[in-house]
């Protein structure tokens, strides 16, 4: 990039790629300067299938985002998805030849080291490993182990595992586009960091985002990330079995569930009736809401009910793993009507839909404040965070800190460091991509 205080946000959808340029502004909030979007016809359920396809979809997107914003696109950051994401929790720990010496980022790193060594099944790797609760010596509930005394370091760890040739292929159609991978993000921690506040994830909730072709699901509590998963189902599925069910194509059966689609049966009387035009001449159809309704609601309590396993899986109703900020609904899929109340129905738990509008400057279009676009926002944020901390990262010592006390120095280094684990994420996936 031209400037350093502009960042990309590159989403890659089942359905749509998105690429959302902005900066932050004097609020510190995201101000769009530019976006593109376009239809993704390489992808299903979130994984390449045809990567010229997906290029050119890229492509297509950023030149959009390139006249919108007037500026030049080079890095992105992208998320990642789709059905071979799966994660684990595991537990591990280190013996520290000195227990007299504070354990340090060093040790971290080495207990951080061990875990990504774990065998994983074939074509499989970790991509992510991120520490929850750290022991020392046995005293558990330690969220920050640095500067204590211990022989004996010890973590639970949650461990998010994917498909190195799926992500390759992400990054093959990167390269191919005549783009740069600035970072590489897990899509479900993208569109959490854009709906959800501080207090809702120290206080426990469920992130479902449903996608075209995948619903993301990832667990907050004590602001700590507990668990993810993905089904691969999405909104697409819906739309097919209307298609299906209605004898109709398929660009009708998507204009009918976002139009006039329900996922509560009951709001509907038999009398509502929808006519559709017949294909070359042929005579209109007539469709039933209630009938329409019924096909909806089938297919979304199966995806609700999967993701509802997955939070039981977790163990919600125990009283260290309770969600008393309970669900938030986010992605295209969300805006379906009386989703929230079949949600609420079916979980027993508080549901609302998910706006990134909190971290958007006042003046930007609605269509962006949209649950639609909660990754890309998402993805932007996680962008310019990354830029801002590469621009303030100091590079000599100023007049300033050698005034200041070697132990504040210190802590300042300490949390320039730390930052800088949050981008091993991006490193790791990097690092397959460099190999592929």
């Amino acid at each position: 990039m031209k400037q350093t205080n502009i960042s990309v946000g590159l989403d890659i959808g089942t359905t749509k790629i998105v690429a959302l340029v902005g900066k932050k502004n004097e609020f510190n909030k995201v101000e769009i300067l530019g976006m593109g979007k376009s239809k993704s016809l390489g992808v299903h359920r979130g994984v390449v299938n045809n990567i010229t396809q997906t290029i050119q979809s890229i492509q297509q997107a950023v030149e959009e985002a390139k006249i919108d914003s007037k500026q030049e696109i080079d890095d992105v950051v992208v998320g990642i998805a789709g059905q071979h994401i799966r994660s684990v929790q595991h537990s591990d720990y280190i013996t520290r030849e000195n227990p007299e010496e504070v354990i340090d980022e060093e040790d971290i790193q080495k207990l951080i080291q061990q875990v990504y060594k774990l065998v994983m099944l074939p074509g499989e790797e970790i991509i992510h490993v991120l520490p929850q609760e750290y022991k020392v010596d046995g005293q558990g509930e330690i969220k920050e182990p640095i500067g204590m005394h211990g022989g004996r370091l010890e973590a639970n760890f949650h461990v998010v595992v994917g498909q190195v040739s799926s992500i390759k292929n992400i990054g093959r159609c990167i390269k191919s586009a005549g783009l740069n991978m600035a970072n590489i993000t897990l899509e479900p921690l993208a569109s959490s960091e854009a709906v959800l506040s501080y207090e809702e994830k120290e206080a426990g909730v469920a992130l479902i985002d449903i996608g075209g072709g995948t619903t993301d699901l990832a667990i907050f509590k004590d602001g700590i990330i507990r668990h993810t998963a993905v089904i691969p189902f999405g909104g697409n599925v819906v739309t097919e079995d209307i298609k299906e069910g209605c004898s109709i194509i398929e660009k009708q059966a998507e204009l009918l569930k976002t139009k006039f689609g329900s996922a509560w049966p009951g709001e509907n009387r038999d009398t509502e009736i929808v006519s559709i035009p017949g294909l070359q001449g042929r005579d209109p159809k007539e469709i039933s809401l209630k009938t329409l309704s019924k096909i909806i609601n089938a297919r979304v309590v199966e995806i609700i009910e999967q993701i509802f396993l997955e939070i039981k899986n977790y163990g919600y109703n125990e009283q260290k793993k309770k969600l008393i900020a309970g669900i938030v609904l986010t992605g295209g899929g969300s805006q379906l009507k009386h989703l929230k109340q079949l949600v609420e129905y079916i979980t027993g738990m508080d549901t609302r839909v998910g706006y990134p509008s909190e971290h958007l400057a006042g003046d930007t279009q609605e269509s962006v404040s949209s649950p639609l676009f909660a990754t890309a926002v998402g993805l932007l944020m996680n962008a310019l965070e990354h830029n801002t901390f590469e621009v303030e990262e100091p590079t000599e010592p100023n007049a300033e800190n050698e005034d200041q006390p070697e132990v504040e120095q210190k802590q300042k280094d300490m949390v320039i460091k730390r930052k800088s684990i949050l981008d091993r994420f991006g490193e790791k996936l990097k690092e397959f991509l460099e190999n592929a």
